[in-house]
């Protein structure tokens, strides 16, 4: 008979003990930390979903997404995740070639960042253009465009389900802090979080080798992350 005070058992037979021999020494492996214990008075406060291990074009073929939000630029997105989008998409009629075309037609002087809207059927793509001449993606552009975003789904409530990437490890369309270089996650949920998204973001996969750094299923995140960085328990 099993009892309350007993380790739960996730696989069958020796599968708990095998996995923890097998995984112990490798680095491509998540530490998921709680950020709160399951509470008969739910938190009302928005939050974004941060899909650790979940693959996110599996998802979106599989339609639990009515929008993604990603980037694009005007010279070349053969390896950007909308153009493997619209490949795998049956019903697409996007490619590569029709997707940067249309990104030049907006990739017009100004310093005001753009969301262009890309319908694949299936799945909506919001995607974020930076200003014309301008080598990197910045925070204030990325803040500028997820005030857009936002207000493109509630003026469009079919857009939701969202989910969007989290713009970092990118090579065409890289994004930059005021120091010029990569933000750290935390940032960059913030920075959407700010801004109003409470959708499901999908962490580089750069961010699978994370271990042993504890990760937070959900942004914000809690108090406590705080307090420790301010040297408290």
């Amino acid at each position: 008979m099993s009892t309350h005070a007993e380790r739960p058992r996730i696989y069958d037979g020796e599968g708990d003990t095998l996995m923890q021999r097998e995984h112990e020494d490798l680095a491509d492996r998540l530490i998921l930390v709680p950020d709160a214990l399951p509470s008969k008075v739910p938190d009302r406060r928005p939050h974004i979903r941060i899909m650790w291990g979940q693959h996110l074009l599996e998802d979106l073929l599989a339609g639990r997404y009515r929008s993604l939000v990603c980037a694009v630029n005007a010279q070349d997105n053969s390896h950007g995740i909308i153009s493997q989008l619209a490949a795998l998409l049956p019903t697409s009629q996007w490619d590569v070639a029709s997707i940067t075309a249309y990104a030049k037609q907006f990739a017009t002087g100004g310093d005001r960042v753009k969301v262009l809207k890309y319908d694949m059927d299936m799945v909506e793509v919001l995607a974020v253009l930076r200003p014309a001449g301008r080598p990197h993606l910045t925070i204030g552009d990325l803040k500028a465009a997820y005030k857009i975003v936002v207000e493109m789904i509630q003026h469009k409530p079919g857009r939701l389900p969202s989910a969007s990437v989290s713009f970092l490890g990118a090579r065409a369309n890289c994004l930059v802090d005021e120091s010029g270089t990569e933000p750290s996650f935390e940032t960059v949920l913030r920075t959407m979080y700010e801004a109003g998204y409470a959708g499901d973001v999908y962490p580089s996969p750069a961010m699978w080798h994370a271990s042993p750094t504890g990760m937070f299923p959900r942004y914000p995140f809690p108090e406590s992350l705080q307090r420790i960085r301010d040297g408290g328990y």
